[in-house]
């Protein structure tokens, strides 16, 4: 295997088959020879003294914020909000970043005298939070303190009360936020930027806001024109945020909080996940034959309990506060620092394996929209400058895309997959002809407010996400999945690498370049 610059290379006739995440599995293939595999960056090295950069940042704030201590007052009326668990993936090790974040700011309003105090998971469309999600995200200090008495609770986006509109855009677009945050005298909203998609205005215009806010940029024409949702400059998803974003920043007081981790992504026992193939030593191979002959050998639930029983050892690379804009500039310019691979032109064929765990299955089952959603919304979509696989290009996912849902946090799913997507795979026909019935369904609001399922609606938006990948491919092909399930997607199912390259030269020819995406932990390729 001969290495090119940065973390790209090219598979040579010694080359040992590469390892694919698949699901609760891991699988091996072999790609043809001049195949390029991209590899993601080295972790960077984190920041050592985690509560000293916290505080700098927090008395040394961007823009024209001036430090938090002068912001806070006693009768005051504070609303600290946080990232829910689609983020980080996997989970981090406690303590979360979030509740360290939370904690000082927390002590410096105890300081100033303010007590109407109210933390808010930030769910948007999400499914609620468990006590023990919670807990680990804020921290066992600031749950006693704070959710026993109402003031730490999941955010409600089908409450009548809790929402507001709180202005129009120039386009027309009703900006619609938490009443709790329009009241507040100031906002602090603290974030994880996993990837470039997240943070900025995004934070507030959509995890603080319901269907009529969030149907103005989770929608198929947004989606299509985002020419990639991680490059803010060819987003138009970030551009209607930020529309509404900066109407938000005219009437509310936002004191933004936003954090960078490095990708050191897999703890002991799993470390072996982290290296690239050639730099495994022999007890790592060990280890992940094992590994992998004993999820063979599992039930799909116990393997996921496994799985999802993972913390990661995130370190913290950046921590910037004060004003949205300026804040998130330098936010993601550490995102970028640790994420992007250049890359040399487009490919033909781009091959990727999916993991167990995306945004929207922590805890859960990665049933097949959401397969679509990581695969076509989220990995197609890490890349800046321009795609990886060229127009009319063909990707091919390695998953076991079971025919498998969780019932309690995805029933909406589960129509929308047998109902739905049995009548039509089209974004466009399905906006216009589902969306408003399952968005506004009594049944799915109550299991969204009572229970721990994701919103009506939220099965059309990941579906969505998917839009311009789809637009822009000739073929999407599966290896490994229930050949049912890959099929109701509207996609091609196939057995094997082979299987699936010979079914990809019907549209991209007999020698086609194939350039596979080694992720996790997670890269973006700064395609040139």
């Amino acid at each position: 295997m001969s290495s090119r610059p940065g973390l790209v290379l090219e598979v040579e006739r010694t080359t040992p088959p590469i390892l694919f995440h698949h699901g609760e599995q891991f699988k091996f293939n072999k790609l043809p020879v001049g195949s390029r595999v991209i590899y993601p960056n080295e972790p960077l090295e984190p920041i050592q003294d985690v509560e000293g950069a916290i505080h700098n940042a927090l008395l040394n704030p961007m823009g024209d914020k001036p430090p938090l201590p002068e912001l806070l007052f006693s009768g005051m009326k504070l609303t600290i909000a946080f990232d829910d668990i689609s983020l980080p993936l996997p989970p981090m090790q406690a303590p979360d970043i979030r509740g360290r974040i939370i904690e000082q700011v927390l002590d410096l309003a105890a300081a100033a005298g303010v007590d109407d105090i109210h933390i808010i998971a930030a769910l948007a469309l999400h499914r609620r939070m468990t006590e023990a999600e919670l807990r680990h995200a804020v921290g066992d200090r600031v749950y006693d303190a704070f959710a026993p008495y109402g003031l730490l609770y999941n955010f409600d986006a089908e409450d009548p009360d809790g929402l507001m509109i709180l202005d129009t855009t120039k386009h027309g677009e009703e900006v619609q936020i938490s009443t709790r945050a329009i009241e507040s005298d100031l906002v602090i909203y603290v974030n994880i930027n996993l990837v470039s998609l997240d943070g900025g205005h995004k934070s507030v215009a959509t995890g603080l806001s319901g269907y009529q806010g969030i149907r103005h940029h989770h929608n198929v024409k947004t989606m299509r024109n985002s020419k990639s949702f991680m490059d803010n400059k060819n987003s138009e998803l970030h551009t209607r945020n930020w529309r509404l974003g900066r109407v938000i920043q005219e009437h509310l007081n936002v004191f933004q909080i936003e954090t960078t981790l490095n990708t050191d992504t897999f703890p002991s026992p799993f470390e072996f996940l982290q290296k690239r193939e050639w730099e495994m030593t022999v007890k790592d191979r060990a280890m992940l034959m094992g590994t992998k002959v004993g999820l063979d050998h599992m039930p799909n639930s116990m393997a996921r309990k496994i799985l999802h029983g993972i913390r990661s050892p995130y370190g913290l690379t950046s921590i910037q506060a004060g004003e949205v804009e300026p804040v998130h500039e330098v936010t993601i310019e550490n995102v970028y620092k640790q994420q992007l691979v250049r890359v040399e032109g487009q490919t033909d064929i781009l091959t990727m394996g999916l993991p167990y765990v995306g945004p929207y299955n922590v805890n859960s089952v990665m049933n097949p929209v959401l397969v679509a959603c990581l695969g076509l919304g989220y990995f197609f979509n890490l890349y800046k400058g321009k795609p990886l696989v060229r127009k009319d290009g063909v990707v091919i996912i390695s998953h076991p895309t079971p025919w498998e849902f969780h019932p309690v946090h995805h029933p909406s799913y589960i129509d929308f997959f047998e109902e739905v997507l049995a009548d039509s795979t089209d974004p466009e026909v399905i906006e216009a002809k589902y969306e408003k019935r399952y968005a506004e369904d009594e049944w799915y609001k109550h299991l969204y407010r009572t229970s721990y399922a994701y919103h009506g609606v939220h099965p059309f938006y990941m579906w969505y996400w998917c839009a311009h990948a789809m637009q822009h491919l000739s073929q999407v092909i599966i290896i490994g999945g229930d050949n049912a399930a890959v099929r109701q997607l509207g996609f091609r199912p196939a057995t094997t690498m082979n299987d699936a390259l010979e079914m990809a030269s019907e549209t991209v020819g007999r020698q086609p370049s194939l350039t596979h995406v080694h992720n996790p932990p997670l890269l973006m390729a700064d395609v040139v």
